[in-house]
C-alpha cells in the first residue's frame, strides 16, 4: 500500500486546480487519478470558446483552458495516472484503485479531494412512450461524437431541454449542416445562461419552445419523428389537443446533470438532497474528516471558473488538513435555502471560520426580477444585496464576511432567501 498525503479522484478541471493549488501551497506528494485516457475531464470535447474569462482574462476554448492546468501539473512535475478507475474509498482514506498497467492498487491519503464532476440525466429517467430506436442520445454524447470523433448523429434534429450543452450543441450541429427544428423546454424559462440562448439559438433562428415537452417517440429501429406537446405551467402535464409531430433522426437530450457521488457515498459522505453533492463546510470538507469535495461532483456548476476557484480552495485546505492546521473555529451553524433558492453550499459554517470571508453559492429556484437576496439568522437580517434579475441559469455567489459570522455566533442556522 503506497502513502500519499493528497490523493485527488478526477483529472478534469477540478481536480487539476485541487493538484495546483495544493503544490502551490508546500505539498510535495500529491496523485491525481483519472479513468479516462487523458487528463482533461469533459473539456477536451468543449472545443467552443468563452472559457476562462474569470481565471485567465482571456477567452478560451475548453482544451485550451484544460491545457494551461495540464501544463502546470507536468511543469510542477506532480503524478498522475490515467486509464485508472477508483473502486472504493473508506472513512479511513484508504483508495482502492485498478488499471491496465498497474493492475489492482490501493493508497493510504491522509487527505482525499472528490473531483469526479457529474454525468447526464439519461432517457431512461424521462419516462418518454416509444421504442428503444437509435438515433437518442444525450447531448453530451452527441459532443463527443461530433467533436472528438468525427461522427454526425444525424440530419434533422430536435433537442429536449435547454441546459447549456443543449444549447451550444444546437449551434455545433447547425455549423456541421444538420436541421435543428427547435429546443424544447419544460419549464417556462431555460435553464442555460442567457448568452448561450442569444448565441446559439437566438442568432441561427432556432425556436425555444418554452411550457413545452416530447410526449411520444415514433421509430423502432431508427427515431423517426417526436411528438411535442404542450404542458400546464403548474402541473406540467400535457396539455390535449396541443400535439405537434416533428419528422427527425435525432434527439439530443439535455435534462440535467448529477453529480457522481458514487463513490463518496462509499466513503460515508453525507450527501445533500438539494445538490446532490456531498455535504460541505467553508472548508469544502465534507462529513468525514480529511475528504474534501469541489466541482460539478459537489454542486452543478455554470462556469468553469468558478469550478477552477472552488478546487483551489479544496486543494489549499486539504493541505492544511495534512499539516494538522485545519481547526473548526466556533460553533456549526447549518444553512438552509429559504423561498427561490435551490441547493446553498457550504451547507454548514463555522461561527469563527478563521476569520476569513466564506462564498455562498446557489441557484435560484425561478426568474425573479428586482429582487433581494437576504441571509438571516433566526429572524434578524445579516447580509442583503439587490439584483435586476436572477436566473436558475446563472449562479448566485455570496462573499459573506467575519463579521457576519460573529454575529450569527450562537444561532440555530442561517436562512437564506429571495425577496421578489
Amino acid at each position: 500500500m503506497r502513502t500519499v498525503d493528497i490523493l485527488i479522484v478526477g483529472g478534469g478541471p477540478a481536480g487539476l486546480a485541487a493538484a495546483v493549488s495544493a503544490y502551490e501551497s508546500g505539498c510535495r506528494s500529491i496523485l491525481i487519478l483519472e479513468r479516462e485516457e487523458a487528463l482533461g475531464g469533459i473539456l477536451k470535447q468543449c472545443i467552443h470558446n468563452g472559457f476562462g474569462l474569470h481565471t485567465f482574462h482571456e477567452e478560451l476554448t475548453g482544451p485550451e483552458y484544460a491545457q494551461k492546468y495540464i501544463d502546470k501539473v507536468v511543469e510542477y512535475q506532480i503524478p498522475y495516472q490515467c486509464c485508472t478507475m477508483v473502486l472504493d474509498i473508506t472513512e479511513e482514506r484508504v483508495v482502492t484503485a485498478v488499471s491496465n498497467v498497474n493492475g489492482l492498487q490501493q493508497f493510504q491519503a491522509k487527505s482525499v479531494i472528490l473531483a469526479m464532476g457529474c454525468r447526464e440525466r439519461p432517457r431512461g429517467a424521462l419516462a418518454i412512450p416509444g421504442w428503444r430506436c437509435s438515433g437518442i442520445y444525450t447531448a453530451g454524447t452527441a459532443q463527443k461524437f461530433v467533436n472528438l470523433e468525427g461522427i454526425m448523429p444525424g440530419k434533422k434534429v430536435m433537442i429536449l431541454g435547454s441546459g447549456d450543452i443543449g444549447l451550444i450543441m444546437a449551434r455545433r450541429m447547425t455549423f456541421m449542416g444538420a436541421k435543428v427544428l427547435a429546443c424544447v423546454e419544460l419549464l417556462p424559462y431555460s435553464s442555460g445562461l442567457k448568452r448561450n440562448i442569444v448565441q446559439c439559438l437566438d442568432d441561427y433562428g432556432i425556436p425555444l419552445l418554452l411550457n413545452h415537452t416530447v410526449v411520444d417517440i415514433s421509430g423502432r429501429e431508427r427515431l423517426e419523428g417526436v411528438t411535442v406537446a404542450e404542458v400546464d405551467p403548474e402541473t406540467k402535464q400535457p396539455i390535449p389537443g396541443t400535439e405537434t409531430y416533428y419528422e427527425c433522426d435525432t434527439l439530443l437530450l439535455s435534462v440535467g446533470l448529477i453529480p457522481e457521488n458514487e463513490l463518496s457515498k462509499l466513503a460515508g459522505v453525507k450527501i445533500s438532497s438539494a445538490t446532490g453533492g456531498a455535504e460541505v463546510d467553508e472548508n469544502l470538507e465534507t462529513s468525514v474528516p480529511g475528504i474534501f469535495s469541489c466541482g460539478n461532483v459537489l454542486h452543478v456548476h455554470d462556469l468553469v471558473d468558478f469550478v477552477s476557484q472552488e478546487a483551489e480552495k479544496a486543494g489549499k485546505k486539504a493541505f492544511q488538513f495534512v499539516q494538522g492546521q485545519l481547526a473548526e473555529n466556533g460553533a456549526r451553524i447549518p444553512v438552509t435555502g429559504g423561498f427561490g433558492v435551490a441547493g446553498a453550499v457550504p451547507q454548514v459554517l463555522h461561527a469563527g471560520s478563521g476569520g476569513s470571508p466564506v462564498t455562498l453559492m446557489f441557484r435560484p429556484k425561478g426568474v425573479y426580477r428586482n429582487a433581494k437576496i437576504s441571509v438571516s439568522a433566526e429572524g434578524t437580517e445579516l447580509y442583503s444585496r439587490k439584483y435586476r434579475i436572477l436566473t436558475p441559469g446563472e449562479m448566485v455567489s455570496l462573499e459573506l464576511g467575519p463579521d457576519l459570522l460573529s454575529r450569527a455566533a450562537g444561532a440555530k442556522e442561517l436562512t437564506v432567501k429571495v425577496e421578489a
